[in-house]
């Protein structure tokens, strides 16, 4: 009979039994030794999880240290099984279920155990169970435990497929090894969970724990254990074996050649390489952490030994390695589901020619042969295009997937030169439909990658900040979904004006290139718009698209952030910043390409990043350049006639809604053009119906919220007094109560008030609907204005756990606007809470006027632009800018996020 020393040897490498770490090669001995003392069992383990861990840091191959925690705990468990037993537990089972039943264990991983029990436990029964567990805690094992009949476990199993799986795994560590046998009786497919029910319930919980990770597997913290592509889709494969062919292990699956060798070996390396990750995790943290988040990458990178490049950083390399590593399983994964398919469901419908190179199998899609791919190279992209042109088929077959993967050697440099092939890239792209589902399909097995080899290049990169979630080829690939949604009119309601955008181009391929290319010059040094062009138009002409054509793709990758950071950075309601860019453009077809890009991009880059106020300011941006188009070049718009135009559809709003024009007119005086030129006719309307309602003698603040403006924010109006710090106050207030300002515009009246507009969100990106969360907004403002003005004021909330991590040196560039009479502040920064609160102290110590601040957050980094002047009205003199450049270097550095 094999003893505790032996179980530990065979779970262990032989490394294991040599100095200088022999302590679990004694356990058994030692723990027979601690006389049932909980602070020695304690120690005892202490040491064995510190040896665990040297061999981890060793480098030690992480499959036998996942085996040999596992071996410890058998150990620890039968030794106390043995001191705690009773005699009327004699009939009774210890049995490891789940994660622990297999044997295998991460150093904080869940130790789940069944006490299999005859008949319902009676006191003296109960007592021991009770004394069990509250040792085993007492220890340092955090046991999770049940007590149940066989009759009970299978009750439990037929209500719950989870516990059906966690009993699947179950292994006897002492006890009655017969009830263990009748457990395993009445849980079989015969009695409860056939296979194919249990297949199908499996692959569900697996889509829907899939659409919960947003249904990619490259989220910027991905969860190594339930992500897609993660280990839990390694153990989905392992269930359904065992569950159909009672497989215990995968190389059962190779045995029943279910596997090849190369694919049993690609799979249990890439269960090592998710192992070790999880296993650095626990390392790492002392706890139970399966996410890889953001505050630990760069630590696992150091651990595993990787090293900065010229272009990629260490963490950088290592979240490759991480993404292809579950991108592989993902693609075994949907190859051995396939084929369990197949062999369980065991469907006999004869196959449907398609053509004489395809058919349809069973609902699936089918190489009519194994070497079809080797005779017809062409075959492996007509396969996409025949899933395309028929929406029915359900997947492709798993022995066509394997022939494919064998194939890709195929895919060289004289196979992306034929011209038949341009022709079947080119009808993949032109489709109606199945576009974005068939170019992801292509990059899960391999031939995107080698159609166009820059691409295969940006497959599982990572970009280490917060502004990109995910990977560049995942996003990429979202950029070319959203393409597609603006594209198909069910989904108008999402981004109107995109749609319609996007619905009136005439090659909507021109978009889809330009997005499969917009990044992929990522990592390379140098600019990857301009590089990504290159590329681009290369491409394009190989492919036989037109030079016209050719050079629209190059220009939207050479320009396609343009339009975003304009919107965004620059003063629009200035002309010549419209018709400045409107020249940039050239015509109306680039910038409706353009647009339509932009909102893509901007929408995939980021799921927080893409709202209601970036919509609108797109929106109005676009519309206020295809205006200058439309009047032409060499006639750009005049400012009198914008300002006429503004104040025209405001009259019109205020007489609708009930205002004399007398009083309308009356409370205009006190605005400048500038006021009209920077504001909507509807902001203006809500202004003067506000002001025409105010008492024209009192000095008492305005204070007034519109929830939904039309800019897709909540606008917030503040009439007051100048105020000391007004700007840093109001700013503070706002961000102590969690709200994202984007855009702020401060107007001073001819009256001796200041009209200050500030445009806000919800930290989720949404404006304030909620009427309480409206009346706390008003009321903080209110209690602000009503201090003294030498009142101390700060933002207490911290900086997200996040942004923490970053240490953004402060960035400042100061130029002249002369034409507007002003000084413009470019600042990039750490984003954190009480940023603007800071600038707006510096800019009032500096006796300097802000007049407006255009706010954009990148990530972890803050870049905002404000527009100055000094309390004359005229822009800064060199002095004044490089004492404000001072002034904010060192206010804004010594409140890095901590």
């Amino acid at each position: 009979m094999s003893t505790d020393t032996d179980l530990l040897e065979e779970a262990l490498p032989a490394t294991t039994w040599s100095a200088p770490w022999p302590l679990l090669s004694r356990l058994p001995i030692l723990l027979a030794e601690t006389q049932g003392s909980p602070v020695a069992y304690r120690e005892l383990l202490r040491h064995a999880h510190e040896e665990l861990k040297a061999r981890f840091l060793a480098e030690e191959p992480v499959e036998g240290l996942v085996h040999a925690r596992a071996a410890l705990v058998d150990i620890v468990l039968r030794e106390v099984w043995r001191a705690q037993s009773v005699a009327d537990t004699a009939s009774w089972a210890l049995v490891a279920v789940g994660g622990y039943g297999r044997g295998e264990l991460h150093p904080c991983s869940d130790i789940d155990i069944l006490l299999l029990v005859p008949q319902p436990p009676d006191t003296q029964g109960r007592g021991m169970v009770e004394r069990l567990v509250a040792f085993l805690w007492d220890i340092g094992l955090e046991v999770g435990h049940s007590v149940r009949t066989v009759e009970e476990c299978s009750q439990e199993s037929t209500a719950d497929v989870s516990v059906m799986t966690t009993l699947i795994e179950a292994r006897l560590l002492a006890g009655n090894e017969e009830l263990v046998a009748q457990m395993r009786t009445a849980l079989g497919p015969d009695r409860v969970w056939p296979v194919k029910e249990f297949f199908e319930a499996k692959v569900r919980e697996q889509a829907d724990r899939h659409l919960k990770a947003h249904d990619t597997a490259y989220n910027l913290e991905p969860n190594v254990k339930t992500g897609p592509g993660g280990l839990r889709d390694i153990q989905t494969i392992a269930w359904v074996a065992k569950r159909h062919f009672g497989s215990d292990t995968l190389d059962g699956l190779a045995t029943r050649g279910f596997l090849s060798g190369a694919e049993l070996r690609r799979l249990k390396q890439a269960q090592a390489v998710l192992w070790k990750v999880r296993f650095g995790l626990h390392v790492l943290t002392g706890r139970r952490e399966d996410r890889l988040l953001f505050d630990h990458q760069i630590r696992l990178a150091q651990t595993f030994g990787y090293e900065d490049a010229s272009y990629t950083l260490a963490v950088e390399q290592f979240m490759q390695r991480y993404y292809r590593t579950v991108m592989d399983v993902s693609l075994l994964n949907e190859l051995l589901l396939q084929l369990f398919r197949e062999a369980i469901l065991n469907e006999s419908e004869p196959p449907r020619p398609l053509n004489p190179r395809f058919q349809v199998r069973n609902g699936s899609l089918e190489a009519v042969s194994d070497d079809v791919f080797v005779r017809t190279p062409s075959t492996l992209l007509e396969l996409f295009v025949l899933l395309q042109q028929h929406p029915e088929i359900n997947g492709v077959r798993a022995s066509t997937m394997r022939a494919v993967a064998r194939s890709l050697w195929l895919i060289d440099e004289e196979f992306r030169q034929n011209p038949r092939h341009h022709r079947l890239f080119l009808e993949i792209l032109r489709s109606p439909v199945g576009v974005t589902h068939e170019l992801r399909r292509m990059n899960t097995y391999g031939v995107l990658g080698r159609y166009i080899p820059a691409f295969g290049r940006i497959v599982g990169r990572m970009q280490y900040d917060l502004f990109h979630a995910y990977t560049v080829d995942a996003h990429t690939l979202f950029v070319v979904s959203n393409l597609r949604r603006f594209a198909i009119p069910r989904y108008d309601h999402e981004l109107p004006e995109a749609s319609r955008v996007m619905q009136q181009l005439p090659k909507p391929e021109v978009a889809y290139l330009a997005a499969l290319f917009h990044d992929i010059a990522k990592g390379r040094g140098g600019d990857h718009s301009q590089l990504g062009g290159v590329d681009a138009e290369a491409f394009c002409l190989e492919q036989g698209l037109s030079p016209y054509d050719a050079r629209m793709v190059a220009w939207l990758v050479r320009n396609h952030l343009e339009l975003s950071i304009t919107a965004q950075k620059q003063d629009i309601s200035d002309p010549q910043v419209i018709s400045a860019f409107a020249r940039k453009v050239g015509d109306e077809a680039h910038l409706d390409y353009l647009y339509a890009l932009t909102c893509a991009d901007v929408r995939g880059t980021n799921p927080k990043l893409w709202n209601s106020w970036k919509a609108s300011l797109f929106h109005d941006f676009y519309h206020r350049v295809k205006r200058a188009l439309r009047r032409g070049l060499e006639s750009p718009i005049d400012q009198e006639q914008l300002v006429r135009e503004t104040q025209d559809a405001a009259r019109r709003l205020l007489v609708e809604g009930g205002i004399a024009e007398t009083d309308v007119e009356r409370s205009w005086t006190r605005f400048s053009a500038a006021y009209f030129l920077q504001h909507s006719p509807q902001e203006v309307a809500w202004h003067a119906r506000l002001l025409a309602e105010r008492d024209p003698g009192s000095d008492e603040p305005l204070v007034a919220l519109d929830p939904r403006s039309v800019r897709g924010t909540t606008a917030v109006l503040i009439f007051t007094r100048p105020r000391r710090h007004g700007f840093a106050r109001t700013t503070a207030v706002l961000d102590q109560l969690g709200l994202n300002i984007v855009d702020a515009r401060i107007t001073p009246t001819g009256d001796g008030f200041s009209l200050d507009l500030y445009h806000v969100l919800e930290d989720d990106g949404a404006p304030i609907t909620d009427d309480d969360r409206q009346n706390e907004i008003e009321h903080a403002i209110w209690r602000s204005l009503q201090r003294p003005e030498d009142t101390a004021f700060a933002v207490s909330r911290r900086a997200p756990r996040q942004a923490r991590m970053f240490n953004t040196p402060t960035q400042i560039a100061l130029s002249v606007d002369e034409r507007n009479s002003r000084s413009v502040l470019e600042l990039i920064a750490g984003d954190r809470p009480g940023l603007l609160c800071d600038v707006g102290k510096v800019l009032m110590e500096q006796r300097i006027e802000l007049h407006a601040a255009k706010i954009m957050t990148v990530g972890e980094r803050a870049e905002d632009v404000f527009y100055l002047t000094d309390f004359d009205n005229r822009p800064l003199d060199a002095s004044a800018e490089q004492k404000l450049r001072d002034h904010l270097i060192k206010a804004l550095d010594r409140r890095q996020p901590a």
